[in-house]
């Protein structure tokens, strides 16, 4: 069964209990939280215990960071993983599935003036991958949750844009507790076809946004591909929205719903 998530903070109202409420409404079946750098997502336990017994229903985090665990900074990368880790826990007392990570955002682009190759090599980007993510699919073990790496169009990352790049990774880092996501926006950059990428990895998690970073139905994504490539492949995650707002999030938000369940295979 396809589940549908939103992002707490596209949804209207002063409270996570408040746009749990306006979501469900809208159609939704789960929150999605941002977490904070700083450790903040932790310092939001309080909040979100309450609303946990209030019945708001959490799909998982979206880090919300400076850095990244490809950092250049050895320091900034220790602290991103401290970051994640405790995310990890925080999602998991929370009956959540996971925690979603980039190998960096913003960092570097060499796709970009002025052409420089990044200090690292692709084998060191790799390596340093590859060992803080072994750590974290660990702690993600036993926390009973999942850490899924997002690949990032290339001139937001220069690491890791594709299902394919995420999945070799996630095989180089021992696999354990780890998994791939897919975020439509970024795969309608990368991918050669967004269906086929979809079958070709096994996916822990989606992000729904179309071709311009809006809402879905407001840009050139097939998403009925998409979904019926999801469908086949016995896809029993969560579809999030992750997408900027061109309106009134109770007019866009509704028809974004409808624009994705319409389009669900019969």
């Amino acid at each position: 069964m396809i589940r549908l998530a939103c992002q707490e903070q596209l949804l209207p109202g002063t409270s996570l209990a408040e746009r749990w409420d306006a979501g469900r409404a809208m159609g939704f079946d789960a929150v999605e939280l941002r977490g904070a750098g700083g450790h903040g997502l932790r310092a939001r336990l309080p909040e979100l215990r309450a609303a946990r017994a209030q019945g708001v229903v959490v799909s998982g985090v979206c880090p919300e960071m400076t850095h990244f665990i490809g950092d250049f900074d050895p320091a900034r990368r220790r602290d991103a993983a401290d970051n994640l880790r405790s995310q990890l826990s925080v999602v998991a007392e929370l009956g959540g599935l996971g925690v979603i990570t980039p190998a960096a955002w913003g960092l570097w682009s060499n796709r970009l003036p002025p052409f420089v190759d990044p200090p690292r090599t692709p084998a060191q980007d790799r390596e340093v991958l590859a060992e803080l993510l072994a750590g974290l699919g660990e702690h993600a073990v036993r926390e009973g949750v999942t850490l899924w790496v997002e690949p990032l169009n290339r001139y937001e990352d220069h690491m890791v844009n594709t299902v394919a790049q995420a999945a070799a990774l996630v095989v180089a880092a021992g696999g354990r507790g780890l998994g791939v996501m897919l975020d439509t926006y970024h795969a309608n950059i990368e991918e050669r076809e967004l269906a086929s990428a979809v079958r070709s990895v096994a996916l822990g998690h989606v992000h729904l946004s179309d071709s311009n970073r809006l809402a879905p139905g407001r840009g050139h994504v097939d998403f009925a591909a998409v979904l019926d490539a999801l469908v086949a492949t016995g896809y029993g995650g969560y579809l999030a929205m992750e997408c900027r707002l061109d309106g009134d999030p109770s007019e866009i938000l509704p028809r974004a719903v409808r624009h994705v369940r319409d389009r669900l295979p019969r």
